[in-house]
């Protein structure tokens, strides 16, 4: 499985041979350093967990210094883990960059999603709203609260207002369009979660 961090930069367009608009992400990813490789007879799983993005050694705690000091690698920023089915030829120290996906793959790509605050039922759940006329007295409110004496409450789940967005989000099966090894670039066809600056997890799609 191929897998990298990345930073969301923004959306924009290109065109392919033919003059085909393609609406573009494009991800600021690598390069990473594997930081721990976790296997089935330490941990009870196969796992590697990469390190992305340069920091002072003051915005760390003493936890996550001992974490690199013991691995004998720079700081990072972001650590991330990567479930795996094996990790054979996997070392700590190594470097993935870029270049790891090609034009062509799929791609699975995860990220948390903005922030919309506090939503009503029609923004939050796609629920449709009363009549607009002032005797209606009923516009965009959430509907009949369910049952009265019997069973007296209000069931679990009910679609209400609340907080909305801010939650991970995995958009599966995006094309990678291009790669870019000077820039340290992917060009990934459609939209990711996250807002621009946001941190993503880039692996190969479980549905290709």
């Amino acid at each position: 499985m191929k897998t990298l961090i990345g930073k969301k930069v923004g959306m924009t367009q290109i065109f392919d041979e033919t003059g085909k608009v393609i609406p573009v992400t494009v991800i600021e990813a690598g390069p990473c350093l594997v930081a721990q490789v976790k296997s089935v007879e330490t941990d009870g799983y196969n796992a590697i967990q990469l390190g992305y993005g340069d920091v002072k050694e003051s915005k760390l705690n003493k936890p996550e210094k001992g974490h690199f000091a013991k691995a004998k690698l720079d700081l990072k920023k972001h650590l991330r883990e990567f479930r795996m089915d094996s990790v054979d030829g996997v070392n700590v120290g190594d470097e993935i960059k870029v270049d790891t996906f090609v034009a062509g793959d799929r791609i699975d790509v995860q990220g948390t999603s903005k922030g919309k605050g506090f939503q009503g039922v029609i923004k939050r759940h796609g629920q449709s709203r009363g009549p607009m006329g002032h005797g209606s007295m009923y516009h965009r409110r959430p509907g009949s609260m369910g049952p009265t004496s019997t069973p007296g409450r209000v069931f679990k789940g009910k679609k209400l207002p609340g907080h909305m967005g801010r939650v991970t989000v995995t958009i599966q099966n995006l094309d990678v369009v291009k790669v870019d090894l000077d820039k340290n670039a992917i060009l990934v066809k459609g939209s990711v979660p996250g807002a621009k600056g946001a941190i993503l997890k880039l692996k190969t799609s479980v549905k290709a």
